[in-house]
């Protein structure tokens, strides 16, 4: 080992500078390239579920129970939810299904099908709700509702067709809505014009798809006297702090009444199938990368192997045991390996993670960043190690296997 250790010191003093820094490179790029391409499709759905908790689910949430029209004495579950001491906020929001129309006073046959959808409208507070939230910073027309706006209303942009130019039997968009137009909301039978103030987009599908009015308009339509909400979102200090919530809020007897949730209890199962089979497709991009790596120490060592052929071979008949220079090859492979993984983790932590969370991935569905874990970044620096190591232990022993007199006399 001694041997082997002097024989590769010396190799790689006597390399070319520029052939060293362009094979470190080329193992920095192939780390990075284990590590961006997983860690990008990763930080997409990773991103649409930060996205669904801060701008739906909250922390926690409070929902109704199967086969019950909301939740049962809300203002003591209100009242528990905000007394807990890691509560920052809390919004309660009446939810019904409704018809929204558009376009009918300028229709004149009235056998033609009205211009409307189906939606869920949201009654709440717009304190509250913005406080838990932040509703108000994705207003891309009009302005927030004020506690007077009984009569005016927040669209979602996927029930806009200039928003979501989609027109199928099975989803049905309104035309020509912007700000200040009047549109009509049926709920239950009960009808109502309402002046569009402002419109919504969020990246949240259920964010995006519904219809936002003060609690008291909603309250009043489905005639509800008993203060009964029928979703109860929670903001924490942080959000570690959710299953303390939660379990709280269980043993405080609210979970009889309501379906209590965290925010990845809420996230929708679909989103969590996304996410496992982004992780595979990473992984399998990252094992093609991972090939090129030991092909390019291979064909690296295999050549500078070749070129000393002749040195290998005078080694050889002077006594030099043949493991020593394998050792000393295999040395030389892990330099390179280690150096480039190194290279590679400053480029990662240092520019690409900075970079990707100041400036995320407009993807259509969420801001992509770039998820790379510490674990999962040390696994895959070892794995490109070891299979460095091995690529640049096979040509040392296939070159080393050959007559050392056919070596010396380059025959």
């Amino acid at each position: 080992m001694r041997v082997g250790f002097f024989l590769a010191v010396r190799q790689l003093g006597r390399t070319n500078k520029g052939t060293t820094a362009l094979i470190i490179f080329v193992m920095a790029l192939t780390f990075l390239n284990l590590v961006f391409i997983g860690g990008i499709l990763v930080g997409l759905i990773e991103g649409s579920t930060t996205t669904y908790r801060q701008l739906y689910s909250g922390d926690v949430i409070m929902s109704v129970l199967d086969k019950k029209p909301y939740i049962e004495d809300s203002p003591a579950a209100i009242a528990v939810a905000e007394s807990l001491p890691w509560t920052r906020a809390v919004s309660a929001r009446y939810v019904a299904g409704g018809l929204l129309e558009a376009n009918y006073k300028d229709r004149t046959n009235y056998t033609d099908p009205p211009d409307q959808t189906n939606v869920l409208v949201e009654g709440m507070n717009p304190e509250d709700e913005n406080s838990v939230t932040g509703i108000k910073n994705h207003l891309v027309e009009g302005s927030y509702l004020e506690p007077g706006d009984i009569d005016s209303v927040l669209v979602g942009s996927t029930k806009l067709y200039q928003y979501s130019p989609i027109d199928t039997p099975g989803l049905k968009t309104l035309k020509n809505v912007t700000v200040g137009t009047k549109v009509r909301i049926d709920i239950d039978g009960n009808v109502r014009e309402f002046t569009v103030k402002g419109i919504v987009k969020s990246k949240v599908q259920e964010m995006d798809s519904r219809v936002y009015m003060l609690d008291t308009s909603v309250r009043d339509m489905l005639g509800r006297t008993d203060n009964g909400v029928n979703e109860i979102v929670m903001r924490l200090d942080s959000q570690s702090d959710a299953d303390l919530a939660k379990q709280a809020l269980m043993v405080s007897g609210i979970g009889d009444r309501a379906k209590i949730q965290t925010w990845q209890d809420a996230q929708p199962k679909a989103i969590k199938d996304i996410e496992g089979t982004f992780a595979m497709l990473g992984n399998i991009v990252g094992s093609i990368g991972l090939v090129v790596a030991a092909i390019t120490t291979f064909i690296v060592i295999y050549i500078n192997a070749i070129t000393r052929r002749k040195f290998i071979g005078i080694l050889r008949g002077i006594g030099v045991d043949a493991i020593a220079i394998e050792f000393s090859y295999v040395l030389q492979a892990l330099v390179y390996s280690v150096m480039g993984t190194a290279f590679g983790i400053l480029i990662l932590v240092y520019i690409l993670e900075p970079y990707f969370a100041a400036h995320p991935i407009d993807f259509p569905f969420s801001d992509g960043i770039l998820v790379a874990t510490f674990s999962g970044t040390l696994i895959r620096a070892a794995l490109l190690v070891l299979a460095s190591v091995v690529a640049g232990y096979i040509p040392a022993r296939i070159v080393n296997n050959q007559n050392v007199l056919d070596a010396i006399l380059g025959r």
